[in-house]
């Protein structure tokens, strides 16, 4: 049976909105005596919002989760999720409102850039802080600390002060240091995002050889799919401080995806206007539907959209790009229109397009609308900018059920023998 690491039984974290402690004495007093008498707190920042006395926030709700010895186990789940909150709870910075957490062995954690640094140390003086810290002797540090500077790539600046160092290299340094020393359970979160990208994928191989070769167990939490793919062998998806998946990698992350799908049939941007990317300033998209007026379109049809839009003066040429994408935005393809001519006009324009799906599998899409125009060199003007509308694709006209997962989003033609 293998060997439990982490286990998290019914943890809670509540927190009291608005109830700030006074960094004084005297601040704490003011305050104080200013609630026994029903008086404004003097001590909150002007323009701060006044909760309701009692009330709070659940940052994590009844949250049960056990990790096993050399398990790489990927944190998603949209920002407040309750991710950094849960790591916070188990690297024990903070305490849950109820529940417990059980501990199999030493943690190195990386919550945020710089964390258990101290700016004015050099960064050797940091390695051996970092690893008294964790229990290790100077004999165990010092038999590590070439293998530490060798992978942080700052070897030139190793007896620098760190407030000196950038916030790669202050990454580099504590991600060595962290999968270096002596710990039974690593915890990273988001923080690889700082570094460049081949040290990026230096990290994800160095995680995924101390999970393999000694046993230690990863806990990551990252927006970034392809890492958490290629790390990770389990996943967990938070939502609004609970778990709603635990388990295949693809599938929690195609859970977290969905989570992101509107479901809508219209949007009408004069009423969602964090939507546009841009402000148009000549030619601007009023709104986009599906003409069938359903987010759900058989999968290998015509798709019919419908755009309005709105010019302040004629535009001839105007060009429509649709970007199809999967839910977690990476991009699959795209669509264009051409001849469009925008006239002045207050009461706005519309036009149906037809996108073509029948190179998509089944499954679900989200897009984006661009109007740009084109001049005789080939250089393109944008126009307007819009998060355009979710769809999921249902049905199959072929004769086996299509993996998106191992096979991909796109359908070729199917191959003909000679």
């Amino acid at each position: 049976m293998e060997e439990s690491m982490l286990k998290i039984d019914g943890v809670s974290k509540t927190y009291r909105l608005g109830q700030i402690g006074g960094t004084t004495l005297r601040e704490e007093l003011q305050r104080r005596r200013a609630k026994r008498r029903g008086l404004e707190d003097p001590t909150r920042k002007i323009g701060a919002r006044s909760h309701a006395d009692g009330e709070v926030f659940t940052a994590l709700d009844n949250v049960s989760l056990e990790v096993k010895k050399g398990e790489r186990v990927g944190l998603i789940g949209h920002n407040g999720a309750g991710k950094s909150t849960l790591l916070k709870l188990i690297t024990r910075i903070t305490a849950p409102s109820a529940g417990r957490i059980y501990l199999n062995g030493r943690v190195a954690s990386m919550l945020e850039v710089g964390t258990g640094f101290h700016g004015e140390l050099t960064g050797r003086e940091n390695i051996y802080m970092n690893g008294a810290i964790l229990g290790m002797t100077k004999k165990e540090i010092d038999a590590k600390i070439e293998d530490i500077i060798d992978f942080s790539e700052v070897r030139q600046f190793i007896d620098t002060p760190v407030k000196r160092y950038s916030s790669g290299m202050y990454v580099k340094l504590a991600f060595s240091v962290a999968a270096h020393l002596n710990s039974e359970i690593m915890i990273m979160d988001e923080v690889l995002a700082v570094g460049d990208m081949a040290f990026q994928n230096k990290c994800i191989e160095k995680m995924v050889d101390v999970s393999k070769a000694e046993g230690r167990t990863v806990l990551y939490v990252s927006h970034n799919m392809s890492t958490i793919r290629q790390l990770c062998k389990r996943v967990v998806v938070l939502s609004h401080g609970k778990v709603v998946y635990d388990g295949d990698v693809e599938e929690g992350i195609g859970v977290y995806s969905g989570m992101n799908l509107s479901g809508d049939w219209k949007i009408d941007y004069q009423r969602h206007p964090e939507l546009r990317w841009s402000c148009g300033q000549v030619v601007r998209i009023r709104s986009v539907e599906f003409v069938n007026q359903s987010y759900f379109q058989v999968a290998s049809s015509k798709i019919r959209m419908r755009i309005r839009w709105q010019s302040e003066r004629h535009v001839d040429n105007v060009c429509l790009r649709v970007e199809v994408k999967k839910p977690d935005r990476t991009i699959i393809g795209t669509a264009c229109g051409f001849g469009i001519n925008a006239r002045e006009d207050e009461l706005g324009e519309e036009a149906t397009f037809v996108l073509d799906s029948s190179g998509l599998v089944p499954g679900g899409y989200t897009s984006n609308y661009i109007l740009f125009t084109t001049d005789s060199l080939g250089s393109n003007t944008t126009l307007d900018c819009v998060r355009g509308l979710d769809f999921e694709l249902v049905g199959s006209d072929s004769g086996f059920i299509w993996n998106p997962v191992n096979w991909g989003h796109i359908r070729f033609p199917d191959l003909v023998l000679e």
